[in-house]
This record gives C-alpha cells, sequence and structure tokens, in this order.
C-alpha cells in the first residue's frame, strides 16, 4: 500500500512540530511581544511565561528551575558544559567516545588541538558498547578530567548506563556531562537520582520547535562561567535577549512527552518492531548496527540496518528519497566524496560496502508506513538481483 503523503523516517534529526506545542507558542508570536528584560508590563508579561516553562522543564526532570539555562540547542548547550567547565576549572584532561556526536567530538578535538586539554577516547567493542574497563583506567590515571559521554547514540541507538558511567566520575572526581538530546522526551530522567553534572535537551527532538534548547547545570556540585556574553539574561548566564516563544514551546513540547510518554513509546517500539521483523522475513542477509536491532535494550526510536553489499549501497538514501521515503544514514568509509559515518567507521570490522540506513520513528507514523518503507527497500534490492 502506497501513502498518501510522503513517509517521514527521519525523527532522529527532528520531529513534526506538535499542534498543542504550536498552540502554546502563538500568543508569544503575537499578542506578548514584549522583551522580557524590560521592567514595564509589557515585558514582565514575557518574563512571567518564561520562569513558568523552566519550572515545568525542572518539574518534569526532578530539579530546581535554577539549575536549568535555556540556550539555542543541543550544541549550544554541550558547547556551554564543555567549554565552561575546562575553563573555569582549568581542567587539562577529557574523556569521551569517537561515536559522540559532533556537537561534542569537534569540540574537543578543537580544544586539543589548541592545547588547551589532552583528549583520550575511551575503547569501544564491535557493537559500539563503552568499554567501563577502560573507562575507569583512564580516570585512575587523570584524575579531575571532564568526562563527556552521550546518553543514546543517534545513529546505532546504544544507551550508555548513566548512573553507573556517573558513579566512576565521582568515584575519581571528574566532572561528568551527557549529551541526552536523543533521549529527552523519549526516557525519564530523575536529576535527584542521576549521578550527571551536566545533561541537555533540544526542543526539535521531541516535537517542540527548533532553535531552542536547555543545559542542566547540578548546582551543587559545578558553578561554571557562561559561554556566550553579552546581558544578564538567564542569570547572567546566557547574554542576548530569549527565544520566548521557542522557550514556552519546549515546555510545553516536554510536558506532552512525559504526559504521553508510555503510550508513544508503545506505539514507536511496535513499529519498530515492525520492521526488523518484516526485514529479517524478506531480506535474509539483513544486519542491525550496534544495539539497535535490540528493541529492548536501545533507543526505540532508532533503527541502523545494514544491508547486502550491492552496487545500489551508494545511491540507497536517493532511491528511497525518489519513492517519497526520508531517511538518513552513511557509509562505514570516508573515501572520496562520501563523508561517510564517523560512527559506523569507529565500528571495528563494519563492513564499507554494505548499504547503511537509519530509519527512525516517531509519534506520527503509522503501521502502513514502515510496511511502505519496507516493501520499497526489498523492491531495490530485488530489481539489482535481475540485472
Amino acid at each position: 500500500m502506497t501513502p498518501n503523503a510522503a513517509v517521514y523516517l527521519d525523527n532522529a534529526a527532528t520531529t513534526r512540530l506538535d499542534p498543542e506545542v504550536l498552540e502554546a507558542m502563538m500568543p508569544l508570536m503575537t499578542e506578548h511581544f514584549g522583551n522580557p528584560s524590560s521592567i514595564h508590563s509589557h515585558g514582565r508579561t514575557v518574563r512571567t511565561a518564561i520562569e513558568k516553562a523552566r519550572k515545568t522543564v525542572a518539574s518534569l526532570l526532578n530539579t530546581s528551575p535554577a539549575e536549568i539555562f535555556f540556550t539555542s540547542g543541543g550544541t549550544e548547550a554541550d558547547n556551554t558544559a564543555i567549554r565552561s567547565s575546562i575553563e573555569t576549572y582549568g581542567l587539562k584532561h577529557a574523556i569521551t567516545s569517537p561515536l559522540e556526536h559532533h556537537a561534542v567530538l569537534h569540540t574537543l578535538q578543537h580544544l586539543a588541538e589548541q592545547g588547551t586539554i589532552q583528549l583520550s577516547l575511551v575503547q569501544i567493542d564491535a557493537k559500539g558498547h563503552i568499554d567501563l574497563d577502560h573507562l575507569e583506567e583512564l580516570l585512575r590515571s587523570n584524575r579531575r578530567s571532564l568526562v563527556s559521554l552521550m546518553h543514546g547514540n543517534n545513529e546505532i541507538g546504544n544507551l550508555l548506563n548513566l548512573t553507573r558511567v556517573g558513579e566512576l566520575c565521582r568515584q575519581y572526581d571528574a566532572i561528568f556531562h551527557s549529551d541526552t538530546v536523543q533521549t529527552m522526551g523519549h526516557f525519564r530522567h530523575d536529576l535527584q537520582q542521576l549521578p550527571v553534572d551536566f545533561i541537555v535537551g533540544a526542543g526539535h527532538k521531541f516535537h517542540g520547535p527548533k532553535g531552542v534548547g536547555f543545559l542542566y547545570v547540578n548546582a551543587d556540585r559545578v558553578k561554571i562561567h557562561p559561554f556566550v556574553y553579552g546581558g544578564a539574561q538567564e542569570r547572567n548566564m546566557r547574554g542576548g535577549t530569549e527565544n520566548v516563544y521557542g522557550i514556552v514551546g519546549l515546555a510545553k513540547a516536554l510536558e506532552i512527552a512525559y504526559r504521553d510518554m508510555d503510550a508513544h513509546k508503545q506505539h514507536i517500539t511496535a513499529l519498530k518492531s515492525r520492521m526488523i521483523e518484516r526485514l529479517r522475513a524478506q531480506m535474509p542477509e539483513v544486519q542491525f548496527n550496534g544495539d539497535s536491532g535490540d528493541v529492548d535494550n536501545s533507543l526505540y526510536t532508532v533503527l541502523n540496518v545494514s544491508l547486502p553489499a550491492s552496487d545500489i549501497s551508494d545511491m540507497l538514501l536517493f532511491s528511497l528519497d525518489i519513492a517519497r521515503i526520508s531517511a538518513s544514514g552513511g557509509s562505514a568509509c570516508s573515501s572520496g566524496s562520501n563523508v561517510g559515518s564517523h560512527v559506523l567507521a569507529a565500528l571495528p570490522g563494519l563492513d564499507p560496502d554494505r548499504g547503511y540506513v537509519r530509519f527512525s520513528f516517531g509519534k506520527y507514523n503509522t503501521a502502513d508506513e514502515i510496511d511502505y518503507a519496507v516493501d520499497t527497500l526489498v523492491g531495490l534490492y530485488q530489481k539489482e538481483l535481475v540485472k
């Protein structure tokens, strides 16, 4: 069955705005237009909306509003945590993995190239699991390090045990930052229980607006200098007039995500399981990278598919796009003009000749869309076999 509209299976990149979120944002885009730093009534009304949003986010994460700072998105939040903690505390060593999002990896690599820090990469296995024994070795040899490891990998769906890593970091007096962009709004984070110093969120990953995010700073353990100067906004932590309607939209989106999380997880997990089962039935050679094929122990929104080596591998995403299916991916190499995926390239033993596609699911996807995507993918390979 061919869907009437294009099939969007790239929700890990961005998500469709929830109509409830747009409704919450509209008054701040039209009627309530004052500058929140102004002392008159127009400004005070908008300031109240920001602080209400901050309280909503803090309440959902079980923390204090004073520990939530709004940013332009996950990338700025990651940069703030990394750069400001290194500068504030004069840290000379950082630990990350080769699988991190570029917001983390490129930032730390740049600081290492400048000579600001020494950077260590923790070892991973063929499935992309972090070697916690090696992490402890690095921490033991380099006390008072910054550790930055993501909670849910955006490409292969692996989940990190935040509690275990956080406990190791505290044992060795390290500062622990986790990029939680992919899990925020999809998993519950109880910041009274999690031993983390920084986590982050980006509104557009959980059906909120683009261009807005937040940073949680554990005030009991860390005090950092601002990353963006130029004003007293965000309690002197981020200069610049706030993205008011974005902030209100983010808070509403996170509120909806928590309200409906169990139902959405059940729906999305069923879609992911359906795709796995149908692909395995129709393409016996199919594989799944990282933990993404393990429905119960991975980021339930992400499935990274490894397809048999074929001449169509290089054009796979383009062919899917022609069939009106939006997905993403990359090869396991970076030769020539093919940029490839740094995550897949870091996994030992991956075959660079196979085709790789990341399908990522959201609450608006349907079973018919999954069936159409699988049938299209199988059809592309069947055509290649009969040539």
